[in-house]
């Protein structure tokens, strides 16, 4: 068993190099081996966005508080609201974040696939952020 108290882990502001605006990471768990399942709450502010990317073995993302936006390549921009669950495929390219006006908090979960959890890509352009989104 392993218990892990409130604080023991520190917040960190998302790296530059793979969000756009002001994204904060609260570490959940990173199991150990031999499980693979990271997951983490990821805060961001109004506009704040992740940069395109995929995960070796998909993604899930829980969503706790505010208004936010996914979208998988090719895909429409949806907006996003508490309670809802997103997955995103193996492999599948997407990127998600806070709407322009309202912030967004969700817990992301994902498996590692020979170590690793991510492949990032590009940033987000304004213009496909900015795409209509469908509720």
């Amino acid at each position: 068993m392993l218990v892990t108290r409130l604080g023991e882990k520190p917040t960190v502001r998302a790296a530059a190099s793979y969000f756009t605006g002001t994204v904060h990471q609260d570490p959940i768990i990173e199991a150990p081996l031999p499980a693979n399942l990271r997951a983490v709450r990821v805060t961001f502010e109004p506009g704040a966005r992740t940069a395109w990317h995929t995960h070796p073995l998909g993604q899930t993302l829980y969503i706790t508080s505010g208004v936010g936006l996914v979208q998988r390549e090719g895909g429409p921009v949806t907006v996003v609201r508490p309670g809802d669950v997103v997955f995103f495929e193996p492999g599948e390219r997407h990127w998600h974040g806070a709407s322009p006006t309202m912030g967004m908090v969700h817990i992301a979960m994902q498996e590692a696939k020979d170590g690793k959890h991510v492949d990032w890509a590009e940033h987000v352009t304004d213009a496909q952020y900015s795409a209509a989104p469908q509720a």
